[in-house]
């Protein structure tokens, strides 16, 4: 299955394609009665598998590990991942995207920063000279065959992101992506030094760029939208609401209330999925779709 010309269709098609950021795969699974797409976020799985902040400590072949997971569980679903800077070496990079690609992802995003790095919504992130980024992409995007490559800046100032957005437009990268961007004029001022390259936006809760809904990303053509985070800080709040409740309960667990809680049926019956979508036939006969489940309001096609 060509994964990444799949996904390469959907972002042509009018409109702003979700992918929604998933870190394990438990919230993976929920995610799928959810939506088609998936972004694999580096700030979502460093915070998971290790537990450090999104700085540097994510090894490749934990990463490739983890995709191979998603993968095997949702055959049918757009998998973009998050590769920061390509784990520093443009010989590592390309190795990664091959192993991705092989793997199943359908897209990748390559920053230009230097170690030590940060998440794109902080401050204080370095960036390398553009001529030694343009050097690491174009040897990646020789290396690829199918795989969708998401060119990133992380650079701050003005007239610095627009001249490598134009930079990486100028490249054969599928989309560019430029982080922490601060207003939707930031947005239309950027797509014009791109012209009809396609364009992802990235927003995150506390984060530097606006709370804009797919529809309002339309009007400035942004292609794609990932969504990192929303499942990392809802499973935040919601295991630390129930931990409290448990320890002001004396270790009571709360009452189970069939059809609303979640309990052990429920959450057994939303794994089996993971095994069940691989036995029944077409592309998109999976129990979510039957029961009208699979996709909500804004949710991307399936992979074909």
């Amino acid at each position: 299955m060509r994964y990444g010309s799949a996904l390469r269709e959907q972002i042509h098609l009018p409109g702003t394609t979700p992918l929604v950021g998933i870190y394990d795969m438990y919230s993976a699974s929920v995610a799928t009665r959810h939506y088609d797409g998936f972004f694999v976020s580096g700030f979502g799985f460093a915070a998971s598998h290790y537990g450090p902040p999104d700085i540097g400590f994510i090894a490749w072949p934990d990463m490739v590990a983890f995709v191979e997971r998603v993968r095997l569980a949702f055959p049918s679903h757009h998998l973009l991942v998050d590769i920061d800077d390509g784990y520093v070496d443009p010989e590592v990079a390309c190795h990664v995207v091959q192993r991705l690609e092989r793997t199943g992802a359908s897209a990748v995003i390559l920053e230009d920063q230097r170690r030590p790095r940060r998440c794109g919504h902080a401050d204080g992130k370095p960036v390398l000279p553009p001529e030694q980024y343009l050097d690491k992409l174009n040897l990646v995007l020789a290396t690829r065959q199918d795989l969708v490559v998401v060119a990133r800046t992380d650079a701050t100032e003005e007239a610095d992101i627009l001249r490598r957005a134009q930079a990486l437009a100028e490249t054969d990268a599928d989309v560019v992506l430029v982080d922490g961007v601060q207003d939707v004029e930031w947005i239309r001022r950027i797509r014009k030094v791109i012209d009809d390259k396609p364009l992802l936006f990235n927003q995150i809760a506390g984060g530097q760029s606006p709370r804009l809904s797919l529809s309002e990303l339309t009007d400035p053509e942004c292609r794609l939208a990932i969504y990192r985070t929303p499942r990392l800080f809802a499973a935040h709040a919601a295991i630390d609401s129930a931990l409290s409740e448990l320890k002001e309960a004396d270790g009571r667990l709360p009452e189970f209330t069939p059809g609303t809680s979640i309990g052990v049926r429920a959450s057994t019956a939303l794994l089996e999925r993971n095994i069940s979508r691989h036995h029944l036939p077409g592309p998109r006969a999976t129990p979510a779709a039957r029961s009208g489940e699979g996709v909500s309001a804004g949710g991307t096609p399936p992979v074909r």
